[in-house]
């Protein structure tokens, strides 16, 4: 007797269905998809139980006529794709002709359609898989569609799904990334009669993200023209202060990548996201980011999954390069985390104020030390402008953003005039924008990095040899961390040997160090590199190595400094790639805005 036998069509389709709806948010997907195909103006989601009782999705698209409704709960039958020749450009976001059936085989269906100019429309019910009813139907213009007990006749199926809480979070989720990249349609999302998100159709992107997520400051926007256009908005490089705490910090978020406007998840494109923060910093993040490409349909095969939630690229390293540099030069121009001032309390007595000195005469008693007063600060004149005419110092131009009259972001140049030091530690500094606060030793660690990397890429680092070697006793992993990258720290200066047990022979060090300096640098570096993981890259080894060089090269904190030294600092900073953040992923600055100043004092 024969063994392989033809599947029932019933048990095909609920089969194929399992490829399909994976869960009621997948259902939601591709009926949205569906209405946009349509060209909606308006959709509205509606959900029960998290989708598991009911979902109905209705829209004001051109509708179907009667026998385009009979063959749209067919399997394979489009009107997306015609021969072979269409897969190659295909610009819809439907076009396999499985997703009507698919839905209709594990629920009660029920597709109500009315095509623009009708008289009347047309309502066709299917009951796991088998249509029950035809008739006409008086109706609105466009499509409503109603799913109701998704997998009643698949039990264990059921049985996968999560909460009710935890399914309707993955609705909102979907709805909401349809939404962003489609603001020129109207978004109304109800669960359990509860509205959930309501969208009116918007201009731009930037209008429907502050639908969608608020006044959001704390993103920068991202813009490439080309054979492959960018656009959208990314997480800054720096730790951006209050809203840490609001959304449990920084490092993770939701990140939300389209090609052609439709939903993708690509290794190629999360592996650039992350290469473009980490060439600005070692700290591991899952930044929030809002991406949108554009491309000619024949450059991406989207035929690639049975939920079309993958892509396949013509030129892979082509788009890992585009966007990877693209997010680089959008985050170098990135933004300082802004300070909150609270709001202004009922006015008290001012309390009496000693005059400040219109003058500081003199020179430092020392090329580093520079005096500081009883409250911290290192003394200025009192217009609050640094003493140029005895140290010579001028302003110094550190890169930043600003907003245009249109309200997007442009790069500008700001020049900051130090005022002097808070605790030997901060460099206060103004500008036409406010104030900045600059934590002198992240600064410093910031230009320096980057000065050893430029550095390393032609060549090596300048090395001082020590007249008595220094040996080092480290950990048994850390001794084996440090001599497996001998090499990669012979090009960084050091000289490192076995010397027998946990111990290392330090015959060298980087020039860029003090001597004093040589032995923590060291017990820092095999800490570094014994947490990295093994089979790492070279490159990511040598970033971890430059990282700890520059922080324990760089000028420290109470440490007292020239208004030359600070200047210099600052303008070095101004050269550097990506000012915000230090390689450790620390703020460098925060900036207290000129607005937000005079909101306080009440004169805007």
């Amino acid at each position: 007797m024969a063994r392989i036998r033809v599947l029932p069509p019933d048990l095909a389709n609920q089969i194929a269905a399992g490829e399909v709806v994976e869960r009621p948010a997948s259902v939601v997907k591709e009926l949205v998809e569906n209405a946009i195909d349509a060209g909606a103006r308006r959709i509205t989601v509606a959900t029960e139980l998290g989708g598991k009782r009911l979902i109905r999705v209705e829209d004001d698209g051109e509708g179907m006529e009667p026998e385009d409704a009979r063959l749209a709960v067919e399997r394979h039958a489009t009107s997306k794709i015609r021969r072979a020749e269409d897969l190659e450009g295909i610009a819809t976001l439907g076009f396999r002709g499985e997703a009507l059936p698919s839905i209709a085989s594990v629920s009660h269906f029920v597709l109500r359609t009315r095509a623009r100019g009708a008289a009347s429309g047309t309502e066709i019910r299917v009951n796991g898989g088998a249509v029950a009813s035809v008739a006409e139907v008086g109706m609105p213009e466009g499509t409503a569609v109603s799913v109701a007990d998704l997998f009643y006749n698949l039990p264990a199926r059921r049985k996968f799904l999560k909460s009710d809480a935890a399914e309707s979070a993955q609705v909102s989720r979907v709805v909401t990334q349809l939404a962003l990249c489609y603001p020129e349609i109207g978004f109304t999302l109800t669960s359990a009669g509860r509205t959930v998100l309501q969208c009116p159709p918007v201009a731009s992107l930037r209008d429907r993200l502050y639908q969608l997520y608020g006044e959001r400051g704390d993103l920068v926007e991202v813009r490439r023209e080309g054979d492959v256009t960018v656009v959208g908005f990314v997480a800054a490089l720096a730790e951006q202060g209050p809203l840490d705490s609001a959304r449990g910090g920084p490092t993770r978020g939701p990140q939300h990548v389209f090609v052609n406007r439709r939903i993708v998840k690509d290794r190629t494109i999360a592996h650039a996201i992350i290469d473009a923060y980490s060439v600005a910093s070692i700290k591991e993040r899952s930044p929030e980011v809002h991406l949108f490409l554009s491309m000619p349909p024949a450059a991406v095969d989207v035929n690639v999954h049975p939920t079309k939630a993958e892509v396949r690229f013509r030129d892979q390293s082509h788009i890992h390069e585009v966007i990877r540099r693209t997010l680089g030069d959008a985050l170098g121009r990135g933004p300082a985390p802004e300070l909150q001032l609270e709001p202004p309390r009922a006015a008290q007595p001012l309390p009496s104020v000693l005059p400040l000195p219109t003058t500081y005469a003199g020179v430092y008693p020392s090329r580093w030390a520079a005096p500081t007063s009883a409250s911290g600060v290192a003394p200025t004149s009192a217009s609050g402008v640094a003493p140029t005419s005895a140290s010579g110092v001028a302003p110094t131009d550190v890169r930043g953003i600003a907003p245009t009259r249109e309200g997007e972001l442009a790069p500008t140049i700001r020049p900051l005039i130090p005022l002097g030091q808070f605790r030997d530690t901060f460099i206060i500094a103004v500008d036409d924008e406010g104030i900045a606060i600059v934590d002198q030793h992240v600064a410093h660690e910031r230009v320096l990095f980057e000065r050893i990397t430029e550095r390393l890429t032609n060549g090596r680092l300048e090395s001082q040899r020590l007249l008595e070697p220094t040996l080092v006793e480290l950990s048994p992993a850390g001794r084996q961390a440090l001599l497996a990258h001998a090499a990669d720290l012979e090009r960084l200066g050091f000289e490192i040997e076995e010397f027998g047990g946990g111990t290392v022979r330090v015959a060298a060090y980087p020039a860029l160090l003090r001597r004093e300096e040589c032995e923590a640098a060291i017990r820092a570096l095999a800490e570094d590199l014994e947490s990295l993981d093994r089979g790492s890259r070279v490159e990511d080894a040598l970033k971890r190595i430059a990282a700890t060089m520059a922080c324990h090269a760089a000028v420290k904190a109470n440490y007292p400094l020239t208004a030359e030294k600070m200047a210099h600092i600052l303008e070095e900073l101004g050269r550097t790639a990506y000012s915000t953040i230090c390689p450790h992923g620390r703020p460098v600055m925060l900036r207290l805005t000129r607005r937000e100043v005079e909101k306080n004092f009440q004169r805007i």
